[in-house]
Order: structure tokens, then sequence, then C-alpha cells
């Protein structure tokens, strides 16, 4: 029985982490990837693969990271357009 939850575990994990790839919403993203990662660190535990867990570790941490950045408000999203870049294309237009 603690087989198949530890499996279900994973899937959801796999899942969670290849969703918060598409979302747009940053906050929201770094949230699914916490819990995925989670999730996934629970099956690496499991399983007892080393690189695995170091790699969810990282992932649970960096989204950890960024979540308490915009949380805070700490984050800047670089790749975002400014409002005074909109506003020179609007009004060459």
């Amino acid at each position: 029985m603690l087989d198949i939850i530890v499996y279900v575990v994973a899937f959801l994990g796999a899942i969670l982490v290849a969703y918060a790839v598409f979302l747009k919403r940053e906050k929201l993203q770094d949230v699914l990837l916490l819990i995925g990662s989670g999730c996934l660190i629970v099956y690496s535990l499991w399983i007892g693969n080393l690189i695995f867990l170091i790699a969810m570790i990282g992932l649970f941490l960096a989204s950890l990271v960024e979540w308490l950045e915009i949380l805070f408000g700490l984050h800047k999203d670089i790749g975002a357009p400014s409002s005074q870049q909109n506003n020179t294309t609007t009004q060459q237009k």
C-alpha cells in the first residue's frame, strides 16, 4: 500500500512540475514547482537515487527563493516590457 502512495505522489509531482513550465503567472508557477519538487523529493528518497534527490532539492530551493522574492517585492521580471517602452511604441504608431 505504501508503494502505491509513493508512486501516486511521484506521478502528481511530475505532472505539477511539467504543468508549471507552461504557466505565465510566476507566483503560481513557483508554488507548483515547490509542491511538485517536494513530491519528487519524497519519491527520490524512496528509490534511493542521490542524483535525482539533489536535482529536486535544487529545484525546490530555487522555487522557494523566487517565490519569497515575489512575496516580498524583491523580484524583478527582466523579460517584461516596461510601461515607458509601451508608451514609446504606442506614440510611434
